[in-house]
């Protein structure tokens, strides 16, 4: 299949570019729907069958699996939106220098997409089985917690045998097998306004209220255990002059283990239950969004298996533990065995300097299609 993959490397990358030069973020339904349109017509040609998932507001999502599928046993995870602005693409386009290819989302993760397709196609090639052993969810917010997707990848993930999360590789190649899960709080804060400098007394501060609230919230930290709390945003007040009537926070909380959420969420809500500031109310929105994806024994061997595939190749295969979220998390709390970091190898995801490895592009491709052939086995 390597051969056949490297016939087609040059047809991957105008692909490519063609993804990453669509705007895509998570707020941009029409260059989602426009990546997704192009990705279904794609898989259309190759006999699968494509389920749109409309949303009114966030991107579509496509459920996709062959035509001669009975139940397959492997579900793919890959996400269509980016963390672009709108007008990105525009200014800084694709592009492809000393053996590097750039571009907003060129690692996570269009060049994915590309490795997942081209990958069924190199089965196809050899008639392995495998492609008709895989069921493909594509979904359009998983850079903002999917939040729309959840449930539709905890659904079609029950009962699979295996969960293949296409987020990128790590820069040297390695895969994911653990990750924090997490989720998002928001911290309203109401005081009353005064003027600083006539009648302060009149006022109630709610920024000084939500100092109170960050040095409490910052000390729920445990780096120990494996527990983050951190506010990350804040905004408040009308001008300089002004006892601050209003403020917010918003916090990013990472843990560990799933029995962690419960009792970290218990002792946000206290903080916020008893004002520190006299006269001053807090409304708390949010929740914990993904579980933990923990490293297992069914992911031991799954990742077993994938080093097995890698070793025939050539290729030493390593795992690593990551603080970033993923849709892995949903799958591998249900039970179903996951590794992540299946796709290509690249870095700076997130930044101008986003980049693609491209000769990974070719041979994760490959072993991704060796490992679904294998699994299909």
């Amino acid at each position: 299949m390597r051969e056949y993959l490297l016939t087609k490397e040059n047809e991957m990358l105008l692909l490519l570019e063609k993804l990453v030069n669509i705007d895509s973020g998570s707020a941009n339904k029409a260059g989602i729907d426009k990546v997704g349109g192009i990705l279904k017509a794609e898989y259309e040609k190759l006999g699968f069958r494509v389920e749109t998932y409309k949303e009114s507001e966030r991107g579509n999502h496509l459920v996709i699996q062959h035509e001669d599928a009975a139940t397959p046993e492997i579900i793919l995870l890959a996400h269509m939106d980016t963390v672009f602005r709108d007008g990105t693409a525009a200014v800084r386009p694709f592009t492809m220098k000393n053996g590097r290819a750039y571009g907003p989302g060129v690692i996570d993760m269009k060049a994915s997409q590309v490795a997942l397709l081209y990958a069924l196609k190199a089965l196809i090639s050899i008639d392995s089985n495998g492609f008709r052993n895989v069921q493909i969810v594509l979904n359009s917010d998983e850079e903002i917690g999917s939040g729309t997707s959840r449930k539709l990848i905890e659904t079609q993930a029950k009962g699979k045998r295996y969960a293949l999360i296409m987020e990128p590789a790590r820069k040297n190649g390695a895969l994911v097998s653990a990750r924090r899960g997490g989720g998002r709080f928001s911290l309203f804060v109401k005081g009353k306004a005064a003027h600083s400098g006539i009648e302060p007394q009149n006022g109630i501060s709610a920024i000084e209220e939500l100092a109170h609230k960050i040095v409490k919230l910052h000390a729920l930290t445990n780096h120990d255990e494996g527990i983050s709390v951190s506010v990350g945003l804040i905004e408040g007040g009308e001008s300089v002059n002004t006892i601050a009537p209003s403020a917010v926070a918003h916090v990013d909380v990472r843990i560990s283990r799933k029995e962690q959420a419960d009792i970290l969420m218990q002792k946000i809500r206290e903080i916020c239950e008893t004002a520190d500031v006299p006269g001053t109310s807090i409304v708390l929105e949010g929740g914990m969004n993904r579980p933990p994806m923990v490293k297992n024994v069914q992911t031991i061997e799954l990742l077993n298996l994938i080093k097995d595939v890698g070793s025939s190749l050539g290729m030493e295969i390593t795992d690593v533990s990551t603080g970033g979220g993923s849709d892995a998390s949903f799958t591998s709390a249900i039970g179903v065995p996951t590794v992540d970091g299946l796709g290509p190898v690249g870095g700076n995801a997130h930044s101008e300097d986003e980049y693609l490895e491209i000769p990974s592009l070719v041979e994760r491709t490959n072993l991704l299609a060796k490992l679904i052939g294998k699994l299909s086995d």
